[in-house]
């Protein structure tokens, strides 16, 4: 063999290199790849080194296995009172078979984009505008539903759906702005009326407890003034009754004395009237003398002014 063989031998096993090569498929986490043969789906290749035959095998479709994010721009819908709103919607989804994600339905994003405008018209459509504005948790349900039995066959799980926007028209936006500012007021006054009725009730109460208070005091008052005339009562008829027995005792002292000396009836009375000047000492206050001596006292006073008299 020449030397034009040996170089047309060396481009030959080249080319075979290059083409055993570029038939080598790496398959990264996550993906899967769908393949053909002479036409014919043939296999579903997934993560790992795969080798295809070269001319008769080919990938037809590299599928992501990730949960994605479509985000489709506003549809106007109709609520059943004839209101017209945008609804924007954000789907989550996953392919579950990348065989019938390929060959289920042509362009399946546009697919479920048109599914999920219809679907939401027909749930929108049985619903007031007050309603739909505050169901959305219920939309969204009922959605996710839907499009995840409508998308079993295209190898498609919607796991879920979201209303990203609800735009009614401006008027309404108006009226609504209007709505919630007399909400926001009628709050307000009734905070408002609250409040004045919790401090009017907090006066109340400070006024009752200071009159309970005062009443408490004046009570007390009256029973500390009660008790003291009480102890005053007390101290005088002690101070009465102490002086009657003096008067008593000094009687008997004087009877005993008299008894003893057997005086007439005069020097009686002018000792039983010693005797009662002695007993009260200045510390009795009233003084009983017998009808009896009241004369003799009378004319004891007499002659001791005129011995103060002499004296002079």
């Amino acid at each position: 063999m020449g030397p034009i063989g040996y170089i047309g031998l060396g481009i030959l096993i080249l080319l075979i290199l290059a083409v055993i090569v570029s038939n080598i498929q790496v398959v990264q986490q996550s993906r899967a790849y769908v393949v053909e043969r002479l036409g014919a789906y043939s296999a579903t290749w997934g993560v790992g080194l795969h080798i295809k035959i070269p001319f008769i095998e080919r990938v037809v479709k590299k599928v992501s296995l990730k949960e994605q994010v479509a985000d489709f721009d506003p549809q106007p819908v109709i609520t059943k009172d004839n209101v017209t709103m945008q609804i924007d919607t954000v789907i989550y989804f996953q392919i579950t078979d990348p065989k019938l994600y390929t060959y289920g339905v042509e362009h399946p994003m546009n697919a479920i984009e048109n599914l999920t405008a219809t679907t939401l018209r027909n749930i929108i459509g049985d619903m007031e505008l007050d309603q739909s504005l505050t169901s959305r948790d219920v939309i969204n349900a009922k959605m996710r539903s839907i499009l995840d039995e409508a998308t079993d066959p295209w190898g498609i799980k919607v796991n879920r759906v979201e209303l990203k926007n609800i735009l009614p028209p401006k008027e309404i936006q108006n009226a609504m702005e209007k709505q919630m500012k007399a909400e926001r007021e009628r709050r307000e006054s009734i905070l408002q009326a609250e409040g004045t009725k919790q401090s009017q009730i907090l006066v109340a109460e400070g006024e009752k407890q200071s009159a309970v208070l005062r009443a408490e005091a004046e009570r007390e008052a009256a029973i500390l003034r009660a008790e003291a005339e009480r102890q005053a009562a007390i101290l005088k008829a002690e101070g009465e009754a102490e002086a009657i027995r003096k008067v008593q005792k000094a009687l008997a002292d004087s009877i005993e004395l008299l008894n003893q000396a057997n005086p007439n009836d005069q020097v009686v009375k002018i000792k039983a009237l010693e005797a009662y000047e002695k007993a009260a000492d200045g510390q009795a206050t009233k003084i009983i003398i017998p009808s009896e001596i009241q004369g003799l006292a009378g004319l004891a006073a007499s002659f001791k002014g005129l011995l103060e008299d002499e004296k002079k």
